[in-house]
C-alpha cells in the first residue's frame, strides 16, 4: 500500500476535526424519559380515554371487546381559558361515553336521541321525536320479533315486574310525561342503544346528567372476540385466566377488519 505523500499529509493537517455529538447523560436522559410520561399523562387525563365496549347494547355499531379512544375535549363544559377549542354540547345522533346515572363508577356508551325540550315516545319499536317518526335505519336494529309493552310502546305502558325499571326512574318519569311523550329537562339528555332491544337505556333509568357525560369515541384502535359478560369477570383468577387467553389467542381472536374504524 502506497504512503501518504506530503501534499496528501499537509492537506489532513487543514481539515479541521468535526465536533464530536455530546452524549446524554443519565440525568437528562431521566429528564426525557419524565417529559415524555408527563405529556403522555396529560393526554390520556385531560384529552383522550382508552374505553372498552363491555356490552352487546351498542352492536353493530359497537362490539363486544372493540376498544375505542374517547375525545374528552370537544364535549367538555366550556371553559374560558381555552377558547381556541370547539367545545360544544352533544347533538342528537351522537355517541357518547358517561357515567351510568344508576349504577355508580359505570361507564356507559349510548347514543343521543333528545336533547333538552325534545318530545320521545316510541310506538311498536318506533321512536317518534317531536311528534315525526325518526329514521334510524342507519344505525338501529331489532333482534326480537316480539312486542314487549314497556320497552317498545314506551312510556304509554307502565312497567311490569322484572323490567330492570330503577326505582328512581319510576317515581320521577310521570313528572317529565305531557300529552303521551317524555320531555327532556334541560341539563339533560335521552340516550338509547343502537342494539334497540337489549339495551339498558334512558327507558329503563332516565336521562343522562350533562356533567356525567366523559366524551364521544372517535376509532377503533384494537377489537378482540369477547364472550358476553367478561366484563363481570372481576375475580383474580378469572382476570389472569383472560390475559392468558388474550396472549395466547391475539392474532386469530382480534378483528383485524375493524382496527382504526371511525366510530359514528
Amino acid at each position: 500500500m502506497a504512503k501518504d505523500t506530503v501534499e496528501q499529509k499537509k492537506k489532513k493537517k487543514q481539515e479541521p476535526e468535526k465536533p464530536q455529538k455530546p452524549k446524554e447523560t443519565t440525568p437528562e436522559f431521566i429528564q426525557s424519559i419524565a417529559s415524555l410520561f408527563a405529556v403522555g399523562l396529560f393526554i390520556i387525563t385531560f384529552c383522550l380515554q382508552a374505553f372498552e365496549i363491555p356490552s352487546s347494547s351498542m352492536e353493530n355499531t359497537l362490539l363486544i371487546g372493540d376498544h375505542v379512544f374517547v375525545d374528552r375535549v370537544r364535549l367538555a363544559p366550556k371553559s374560558n381559558w381555552m377558547k381556541i377549542v370547539p367545545y360544544r354540547d352533544p347533538k342528537r345522533g351522537d355517541i357518547v361515553v358517561f357515567l351510568s346515572p344508576s349504577i355508580p363508577g359505570l361507564y356507559v356508551v349510548k347514543r343521543v336521541i333528545g336533547v333538552p325540550g325534545d318530545r320521545i315516545h316510541l310506538q311498536d319499536k318506533n321512536v317518534y321525536l317531536n311528534g315525526k317518526l325518526l329514521d334510524e335505519s342507519k344505525y338501529v336494529q331489532h333482534i326480537d320479533p316480539n312486542v314487549i309493552p314497556y320497552r317498545d310502546q314506551w312510556p304509554a305502558v307502565s312497567p311490569e315486574a322484572g323490567m330492570d325499571v330503577t326505582p328512581e326512574w319510576q317515581l320521577t318519569m310521570p313528572s317529565h310525561m305531557q300529552g303521551g311523550d317524555i320531555v327532556v329537562p334541560e341539563g339533560a339528555y335521552f340516550g338509547m342503544g343502537d342494539n334497540r332491544d337489549v339495551s339498558l337505556d334512558s327507558r329503563f333509568w332516565g336521562f343522562i346528567p350533562r356533567e356525567n357525560i366523559i366524551g364521544r369515541p372517535m376509532f377503533i384502535y384494537w377489537s378482540f372476540e369477547e364472550p358476553p359478560g367478561q366484563y363481570l369477570q372481576t375475580g383474580l383468577g378469572d382476570r389472569l385466566k383472560y390475559i392468558g387467553h388474550t396472549v395466547i389467542h391475539f392474532f386469530d381472536e382480534t378483528r383485524w377488519s375493524r382496527m382504526f374504524r371511525l366510530v359514528r
